[in-house]
């Protein structure tokens, strides 16, 4: 076994690799980049070089600094993880020019794998069912086209040198072939540095299954058994399960030994996976992945090997121990992959501060790069982590999933946690009819928006921020800025007469006021004037028992600054809360009009029309529960106009004058 490794990785995948090292007494060092000096995986592998700059181009792909960081800490292999490096033959071909062991496929097989096309004959030669379509890759749209032509739709163009969706192309119609054409091979220029594409036959509603195979790298191949990753978005694996959901009879069988047959032809060495996509009783070879996959942790759930481990000591010489005979499968696993992305915006990728991170503690696997206080830049992929259940069935791996779901909390950026939720809720998810499409086909129907914020979400929120600032003393009954109300006679409901708190998410605002907090912690509030009985009762961390009326529902909630997050059964919701004065003064510095801060009597109005006035100036007076209250001028400028007369009953937040910039 190796006495030590170097993980050219980041995140989730480096922390778990140094994990199996930190077991089986193998030390790791790791590397970073300039935008990841503080990130989970430097301060857990614990010795980390930086190689350069926040993109991938100029730190986690730059081959020469990688080596020369595992030279620098006395390493004798390399692991890639997956991404970046993980199947570039080059790199692969460098580690172990400069003496070191690439622990993964070799060089040889990587170039093999790595070009569809060439893997696509790879399997017909071994006797695997491959796709209709076209045998050989190319660069010639004239070509590409007469092939599509010869096939019936829908047809599928493929980047010949790339993977993970990039460069495909689902074609229903000819009537702008050329266009989809020039847009795949520019895609898959862009993307892996080739213009070449390969044409199938598009195989609708179908499964995606992949097989797990080891191998020794002298002939040897044997199989962890199967992966079922067939909900995905856009060819982006969301939730994968190991064994797959129900096969056809005989399907199962033939697609694991069409697998084992495929890497016993390459000779393969150390692990990989061979996918397929299954129709029915039909299945067709897809490719091969010469590496590490993402979703290896559901086949080390029901099989009870570590598949790092495996790695390790293959690379290391050891070879592979394991017979077939060896590996037997216990229950059922599923994985789902927690992204920064906000599913109601088309999925985009959400970053920021992670103001608060927590994940289940028991009965679930957590593999992350993250933890409160993490930086979620637009340098890298946003997956931040997974979650992994394990149970005897499938239908309670599923269950446990969705409490694990309903567990977790990641405030400071918007993740795919609710859709996740939703999608595992589907009668085609439990019950296993699901293909490769029902994701963007049901998309299309699902009004996927921000999590609905009802009165009881404010109220909970509004309570967050009490808990945080009712020590703050105030300076006087008008003057603080973080005013309560407590001080004042309240308006015979039992309320402040005024608004204590404003909070605000997106185009809904509410402004809050509070009775004073009984000593049992039950709180009477109006939220818009709406009266309602909550009490907040702490369960450690970022948990509370919420009871609302008759109600009672476990929520999580943090304030970190001005915003209280809270999690509910609603969803994930963001608040920017403001003292309400503060945030009168602050709207009406930002817009110049002077607002009446609650209902109440005009006494005096100080100014008119072409007026000047100084920040501080009184422009009225007005009189309410028997108490005056100076609305006064927020900034230098010309009085606009006046909205108020003396005598006049104005409700709260009315226009009272409105100052427009000096001159």
């Amino acid at each position: 076994m190796f006495k030590k490794i170097l993980i050219a990785n980041r995140g989730e995948i480096a922390c778990r690799i140094a994990r199996t090292c930190r077991r089986l007494g193998v030390s790791a060092a790791g590397v970073h980049s300039t935008a990841d000096r503080d990130s989970l995986h430097v301060r857990q592998i614990g010795q980390s070089i930086e190689i350069g700059g926040a993109p991938a181009a100029e730190s986690y792909l730059r081959m020469e600094r990688v080596i020369e960081a595992a030279k620098s800490v006395g390493a004798e292999a390399i692991h890639p993880g997956f991404g970046f490096l993980a199947e570039n033959a080059a790199f692969a071909r460098a580690v172990e020019a400069a003496g070191l062991a690439f622990i993964g496929p070799t060089p040889e097989v990587i170039d093999r794998l790595g070009d569809k096309a060439m893997a696509k004959r790879e399997a017909i030669a071994a006797g695997v069912p491959v796709v209709p379509g076209s045998e050989g890759a190319s660069d010639d749209a004239a070509k590409i086209a007469h092939t599509v032509r010869g096939l019936s739709l829908p047809v599928m163009l493929k980047a010949a040198a790339g993977g993970g969706g990039k460069g495909m192309r689902a074609l229903h119609s000819l009537d702008t072939l050329d266009a989809d054409i020039e847009s795949a091979m520019r895609e898959a220029k862009n993307s892996f540095g080739s213009p070449a594409l390969i044409v199938e036959q598009m195989i609708e509603h179908a499964r995606h299954i992949e097989v797990q195979i080891v191998g020794d790298g002298r002939g040897k191949v044997i199989h962890l058994f199967e992966r079922e990753c067939t909900l995905q978005r856009r060819h982006q694996k969301l939730v994968e399960e190991a064994p797959a959901a129900p096969l056809a009879p005989g399907v199962r069988e033939r697609l694991l030994a069409d697998a084992v047959r495929l890497g016993e032809r390459l000779h393969y060495r150390n692990v990989g996976t061979v996918e397929f996509i299954v129709q029915g009783d039909r299945y067709y070879f897809l490719e091969v992945n010469p590496r590490l996959q993402v979703e290896h942790p559901v086949t080390e759930e029901v099989t009870g090997l570590d598949v790092v481990e495996l790695m390790l000591r293959i690379a290391s010489g050891e070879g592979l121990a394991l017979n077939q005979g060896d590996v037997k499968i216990s229950g059922h696993a599923v994985e789902t992959r927690i992204c920064a992305e906000d599913a109601a915006a088309n999925f985009l990728p959400s970053t920021g501060r992670l103001a608060h991170v927590s994940f289940p503690a028991r009965g679930v696997r957590v593999e992350t790069g993250v933890d409160t206080g993490s930086e979620v830049t637009p340098w890298y992929d946003p997956m931040l982590a997974k979650l992994i259940t394990h149970a005897p069935t499938r239908d309670q791996a599923m269950d446990r999933m969705q409490l694990a779901l309903d567990e977790m909390s990641v405030f400071g950026v918007i993740t795919n946690r609710d859709f996740l939720k939703r999608l595992l809720a589907l009668p085609e998810t439990r019950d296993g009819s699901f293909h490769t499409r029902l994701i963007d086909e049901r998309m299309a129907s699902w009004s996927l928006k921000d999590a609905l914020h009802d009165n009881g979400t404010l109220g909970i929120a509004a309570y967050v921020w009490l808990l945080r600032n009712r020590a703050e003393p105030a300076a006087g009954v008008w003057s603080a800025a973080a005013l309560t109300g407590w001080q004042m006679a309240d308006s015979g409901d039992g309320l402040a007469p005024i608004p204590a708190l404003h909070l605000q998410s997106g185009d809904l605002s509410a402004a809050i006021r509070f009775a004073p907090l009984a000593a049992d912690g039950s709180l009477r509030l109006a939220v818009d004037d709406v009266p309602m009985e909550l009490n907040l009762r702490p369960l450690g961390d970022d948990r509370y028992l919420a009871i609302l009326g008759s109600r009672r529902l476990n929520v999580r909630a943090i304030q970190d600054g001005s915003t209280v997050h809270v999690q509910d059964d609603a969803g994930t919701h963001a608040f920017e809360a403001l003292p309400y004065l503060s945030y009168i003064s602050a709207s009406s510095e930002a817009s110049g009009e002077l607002r009446a801060p609650m209902m109440g009597m005009i006494l005096k109005v100080n100014v008119k029309s072409g007026d000047a006035v100084k920040a501080g100036d009184v422009v009225a007076v007005l009189e309410s529960m028997k108490m005056e209250m100076r609305i006064c001028a927020e900034a230098d400028g010309v009085v606009e106009s006046t909205h108020c007369t003396e005598g006049q009953t104005v409700e709260r937040n009315a226009v009272v004058v409105r100052i427009g910039k000096a001159a």
